[in-house]
């Protein structure tokens, strides 16, 4: 999948202090900052490719890895075009 420009982007999150990008190349990421609720939520925009759009029609899943040991709350959904 490709992370997208989505018009609600309003920051930009790059690679965590002490990265070491040679080990595992991590680029930037636009972002919203907005709020569920009163919960803080950061939200991404991600675009299937048509390969992508096929095995997902096909019953493929999405993944979602999360770098460490434990998963933060997360959550996934989809958005109309």
């Amino acid at each position: 999948m490709q992370k997208i420009q989505h018009p609600s982007n309003n920051a930009v999150l790059g690679a965590p202090a002490g990265w070491d990008q040679a080990e595992l190349p991590c680029g930037a990421l636009p972002i919203t900052r907005t709020h569920v609720g009163d919960l803080p939520v950061v939200a991404s925009y991600w675009r299937p490719d048509a390969e992508e759009l096929a095995m997902l029609n096909a019953g493929g899943a999405i993944v979602l890895q999360v770098l460490g040991v434990t998963m933060p709350p997360v959550s996934l959904s989809v958005e109309a075009a």
